[in-house]
């Protein structure tokens, strides 16, 4: 019988994407690439195999991290500040196959060292008690880290025993984000994503019964034309179900890598305009009742930045945001999707300013931008952010 040789370590290792939300997270990595990889919205991980990390090999990642920001904590002052010198000092005596991990230590350091991010795309696949070990690895190391969060999929939270995610929460993660994406079966279907409307509410409400915030991503504009109305609506209806802790919007781009990307060159998947979009989230906004969740728009993919708050309270705020640009004539809803797109604008009411006024109209002016383009011109624009 062989035995499997095992895997040697190479080093520290970091994925490729986190959520914006953990931008200043310690970025640590469990699993690489994605089990799935299939959804046809998604032009990460293509061509790339799904792994295990070996347990040892993560606790070496931390241990290494660990290493470099005792050095900074002992080198800073009592702001937190450290002397060049005394980063060149720790620059210099750092091997170069350490870089990786020090660059890590750096960022996390300079952020605050608040939070930790578990990579990749579904690191709880990974069996439950090997989770445990990372993550109380992690608290040993690191007692002063207020949030470990992860991504997972509904598919895999839904066949997690509750006395199993119980413990992986007791062992300090405590967010989770899932890519609900859309609460409408056809929806899900259509795009591939490995999960129906059932299967995503009962693994929200597992994630929340063992005691861990939830984020929930819902992406406006994924039933394309054709099923807009009802993926607001169902989305909405899920979300009224789990009463996630954030629901948090990332608007629909097709980017070539993307399988989608050959059904809407083909024809058979029509995007929503801008103003649809508008229109649906509206929908899917007024039939969000009974929950307290925090709804976030922070993500560069967005039109509408602005769209925040908690329910139920600002739920007529939210809403009159988007009636208010339903409401502008094509001109001025050109205006300011271009000048969003462009990073002119960053709210609905910064068209108030003159300035920046002028300078969204020039730039619609010179590059030739019209309501009957300015839908075509900003998908392109949108492609830079994937």
């Amino acid at each position: 019988m062989k035995h499997k040789v095992p895997e040697p370590y190479k080093g520290f290792e970091q994925g490729p994407i986190r959520p914006p939300s953990e931008a200043e997270s310690l970025l640590i990595r469990v699993t690489r690439n994605c089990p799935w990889n299939r959804c046809a919205f998604c032009p990460v991980y293509k061509r790339a195999k799904f792994s295990l990390r070996p347990v040892e090999h993560v606790k070496q990642d931390i241990d290494l991290v660990h290493g470099y920001v005792e050095q900074l904590r002992h080198k800073s002052d009592g702001s937190g500040r450290i002397s060049r010198v005394d980063i060149h000092k720790i620059v210099e005596h750092a091997s170069p196959e350490e870089h990786q991990a020090l660059n890590a230590a750096f960022h996390w350091f300079a952020g605050g060292m608040q939070s930790i991010f578990v990579q990749d795309a579904n690191s709880l696949i990974i069996k439950p008690a090997d989770l445990v070990e990372i993550l109380t690895h992690l608290k040993k190391c690191f007692p002063w880290a207020e949030r470990v969060t992860s991504y997972a999929r509904s598919h895999t939270i839904a066949r997690i025993k509750d006395e199993d995610l119980k413990a992986i929460r007791e062992a300090g993660l405590n967010r989770i984000h899932i890519g609900l994406e859309s609460g409408s079966d056809q929806v899900l279907k259509m795009v591939n994503k490995g999960a129906t409307k059932e299967t995503h509410i009962k693994a929200g409400l597992k994630v929340r019964k063992a005691g861990m915030e939830l984020s929930e991503y819902v992406m406006p504009g994924l039933g394309g034309r054709k099923l807009s109305e009802e993926h607001a609506l169902e989305t909405a209806d899920a979300l009224n179900r789990i009463n996630p802790d954030f629901i948090r919007v990332r608007t629909l781009a097709i980017p070539r890598r993307a399988s989608l990307f050959e059904e809407y060159e083909a024809g058979r998947f029509e995007k929503c305009t801008d103003l649809m979009m508008a229109k649906e989230i509206l929908l899917f906004i007024e039939n969000l009742n009974g929950i307290t969740s925090v709804l976030k728009s922070d993500h560069i993919l967005n039109l509408f930045e602005e769209i925040q708050g908690v329910f139920p309270d600002d739920k007529a705020y939210m809403t009159s945001i988007l009636s208010d640009f339903l409401k502008m004539t094509p001109e001025h809803q050109c205006i300011y999707q271009a000048g969003r797109r462009l990073g002119i604008f960053r709210y609905l009411k910064d068209m108030e300013i003159p300035g920046k006024m002028k300078r969204a109209e020039d730039a619609c002016r010179q590059a030739g931008i019209t309501p009957g383009n300015v839908d075509e011109v900003v998908g392109e624009l949108m492609k830079r952010f994937i």
